[in-house]
C-alpha cells in the first residue's frame, strides 16, 4: 500500500507544473501596474517607428534569453569583468535595436509611479517580443507574467542552435527546453521578419552549392556575399520582410530558405508536412506560434527566492 501511495504521489508530481511556471498568469500585475500592457505596446510601437530592425531584434533577443538560462532577462546583464551572455560569440549578432526597445519599454513602465520597480525586465522583454509580432501583423496572444529577473549571466552558459543544424540536432536542442518538433517549426517562422549575415549561409554557396537551394536564389546571394568574410546580409523572407506572415514556409517549399537549418525543415520528410500545413494555412501557423511562444516563455522562470526585479535591466540591484 505504501508503494502504491508513493507511486501515486510521484505520478501527480510529475504531471504538476513546476512552481515557477505555476506562478505565471496574464493578470499578474493587474493590481500593481494595471496599464502595463498598453504602456509596453505603445513604447514598442514607437521603437518600431524609429527602426525597422526593432521588431525582429526584440523577438530574437527573447529567444536568446529563454534558450540559455531561461526567461530571466540575463541576456541584458552587463558584468564589469566582461563575462556576460551578450558578449558570447553566439550573441554578438544580436542587434542594438532589440536591447534599446526593451530599455525604452522599461523606462516607459517606470515612468508610471504605480509601476516603478515593480515589473521585472524578464516580463517586459516577454511583452515586447509579443508586441513586436503583433504590431508586425502576427498573432496577438496573451503573455503569461510573473517572472523574476536572474542574477547570473556568463559567456560560457551560451549554447544555441546553429544555422548548419540538421533536423535531429534542432530537435535535440529544442527538446532540452521542453519543446517539441512542432514548437520548433512554428518558432522558426519568426524568421519571416529576420535577416542573416553572409557568414551564416556562405557555406551553402561554395563548392558547387547546396542542391536544396533554388539556383536563382543562390546566384542572387552570390552577388551579396561574393566570398568568405563578405560583410553583407540577406533577408530571410525577401518577399514580405517586415510583415509577420506565413511567407517563410512558402519560401521553403520553393527552395528559398537562406539558412541550412531553415531549408532542412522542408528537405527532411519528417518535418515537411508541418511546413506544408503552415504554408497553406496562416491561421494554423499563428495559433501554433502563439502556443510555442507561451511554452518557451515558461522555460527557467525565476521566483523571488532565486531572482529579483532589477531597477536597471543592465545591472544587478
Amino acid at each position: 500500500m505504501r508503494r502504491l501511495r508513493l507511486f501515486f504521489f510521484l505520478a501527480i508530481a510529475a504531471l504538476s507544473p513546476p512552481m515557477a511556471a505555476a506562478q505565471l498568469r496574464p493578470d499578474y500585475y493587474a493590481s500593481v501596474c494595471p496599464n502595463l500592457q498598453s504602456i509596453v505596446r505603445e513604447s514598442v510601437r514607437q521603437s518600431m517607428g524609429h527602426s525597422p530592425v526593432a521588431a525582429p531584434a526584440t523577438l530574437r533577443l527573447f529567444f536568446h534569453d529563454c534558450a540559455v538560462r531561461g526567461c530571466d532577462a540575463s541576456i541584458l546583464i552587463i558584468n564589469p569583468d566582461g563575462d556576460d551572455e551578450w558578449r558570447s560569440p553566439d550573441d554578438q549578432t544580436l542587434k542594438l535595436q532589440g536591447f534599446q526597445t526593451v530599455m525604452n519599454a522599461k523606462e516607459a513602465v517606470d515612468s508610471d509611479p504605480q509601476c516603478r520597480n515593480r515589473v521585472s525586465c524578464a516580463d517586459i522583454l516577454a511583452l515586447a517580443a509579443r508586441d513586436s509580432v503583433a504590431l508586425s501583423g502576427g498573432p496577438d496572444y496573451q503573455v503569461e507574467l510573473g517572472r523574476y529577473d536572474g542574477r547570473v549571466s556568463t559567456r560560457g552558459s551560451v549554447v544555441l542552435p546553429h544555422s548548419t543544424f540538421n533536423l535531429d540536432q534542432l530537435n535535440r536542442f529544442f527538446s532540452s527546453l521542453g519543446l517539441s518538433q512542432t514548437d520548433m517549426i512554428a518558432l522558426s517562422g519568426a524568421h519571416t521578419i529576420s535577416a542573416a549575415a553572409c557568414s551564416f549561409f556562405q557555406y551553402r554557396l561554395s563548392g558547387g552549392g547546396d542542391p536544396a537551394m533554388d539556383p536563382a536564389l543562390a546566384s542572387r546571394l552570390q552577388g551579396s556575399c561574393p566570398g568568405p568574410g563578405a560583410p553583407g546580409f540577406a533577408l530571410l523572407d525577401a518577399a514580405t520582410p517586415v510583415r509577420f506572415d506565413n511567407q517563410y514556409y512558402r519560401n521553403l517549399r520553393r527552395g528559398w530558405g537562406i539558412l541550412g537549418s531553415d531549408q532542412v525543415l522542408y528537405a527532411d520528410a519528417r518535418s515537411r508536412g508541418a511546413v506544408d500545413r503552415y504554408a497553406a494555412d496562416e491561421r494554423a501557423f499563428f495559433d501554433d506560434f502563439a502556443a510555442a511562444m507561451t511554452r518557451l516563455g515558461r522555460v527557467g522562470v525565476r521566483t523571488a527566492a532565486d531572482g529579483e526585479i532589477r531597477r536597471d535591466c543592465r545591472f544587478l540591484n
